[in-house]
């Protein structure tokens, strides 16, 4: 089974004011084509779809025409979109009822019975082989906010251990299901800790409250893959393999200038093999004038060496002006 992992999308973002429909829609043709040429039997979307949780109805329809296009193309395509914090829960999985003949699974909403009691068999989702048999259970875990983890007494962070436990349960369950032959793996939208973040994912940070980063130690050591969203940096945790962000595939700031945007592809029998990171094109680079700050005048001198000729709107890169500004500093009175 050769499963691609992606996430941190962000369709519908405004880059400083600037559109970038066109970028979110080159990536996506990007991937559709990757889908077919890798032979990708599962896509994993783990969080943040979109940039804000009331999505215009342009961001709306890029996404579900690519999910018609990816399908089309391959009817034997799983895929599985859970809600980042950036998503809605409940409008993300507003079109459900329309999806649930097709083998297209999205997790926005942990949940619960009268008792309060988590729905674990909502989260545990089966992937199967070309020939319907299950091969993989997967923890389809999306971005928990307050109430939908345990609560845990006398616990020095209600959030870290919380999250914790609900995997840890979530495992639990779906070990229970799980037969010879079968494998685990699991999704989420959260901070890890020794996660390496940018000044971006330091503002995520705050959209998330504050709270605590979670440990490694959270997913259990059976699980074979954890396939993370909410860092836009792609990376492993805990020097872990099998426990990656796959990055975001557009540049959120200038601050990810330098990074490599990818997504992850990887075979499961049993076990993890050919592992590989698959770099997207930059559709719209991003461009420093000039790499450290200098004199106004200076500044001036290299913006007029740019070229100005025969550069498309949608592919004109973005542009971060640097100028060094100096003070002057008035005498004691």
């Amino acid at each position: 089974m050769k499963i691609l992992h992606t996430a941190d999308w962000h369709i519908g973002q405004l880059f400083h004011e600037y559109d970038r429909s066109y970028e979110h829609q080159q990536f996506l043709y990007w991937l559709i084509q990757t889908l077919q040429t890798k032979q990708i039997d599962v896509l994993l979307i783990s969080g943040d779809v979109f940039d804000i949780s009331n999505p215009s109805a342009q961001s709306i329809r890029m996404f579900y025409t690519f999910l018609k296009q990816a399908t089309t193309n391959n009817p034997a395509l799983q895929v599985i979109i859970t809600a980042g914090n950036h998503d809605s829960a409940s409008r993300l999985e507003a079109p459900k009822p329309l999806l649930e003949s097709s083998n297209v699974h999205i997790i926005g909403l942990v949940e619960k019975d009268a008792d309060g009691n988590i729905d674990y068999e909502k989260l545990t989702i089966p992937l199967h082989d070309k020939d319907g048999n299950i091969k993989v259970w997967c923890l389809a875990i999306p971005f928990l906010r307050m109430g939908d983890y345990p609560t845990i007494a006398d616990c020095a962070n209600p959030y870290s251990e919380g999250v914790t436990a609900l995997y840890k349960e979530a495992f639990e369950y779906a070990a229970q299901k799980k037969q010879d032959g079968q494998s685990i793996i699991a999704m989420g939208h959260l901070h890890t800790q020794h996660a390496e973040i940018t000044e971006l994912d330091k503002t995520e940070r705050l959209i998330m409250g504050g709270v605590e980063c979670v440990s490694a130690a959270a997913f259990h050591p059976d699980i074979k893959y954890v396939a993370l969203g909410h860092i836009h940096k792609a990376q492993r945790i805990g020097g872990k393999e099998h426990i990656r962000y796959s990055g975001s595939p557009l540049p959120m700031s200038f601050s990810e200038l330098n990074y490599k945007h990818q997504v992850i592809i990887f075979e499961l029998d049993q076990e993890i093999s050919n592992l590989e990171a698959i770099e997207i094109p930059v559709f719209v680079p991003l461009q420093r004038v000039p790499l450290k700050h200098q004199p106004l005048h200076e500044v001036i001198a290299l913006l007029d060496q740019l070229p100005t000729k025969d550069l498309a709107v949608e592919t004109s890169p973005y542009l971060e002006v640097r100028v060094l500004l100096r003070t002057r500093t008035c005498p004691a009175l």
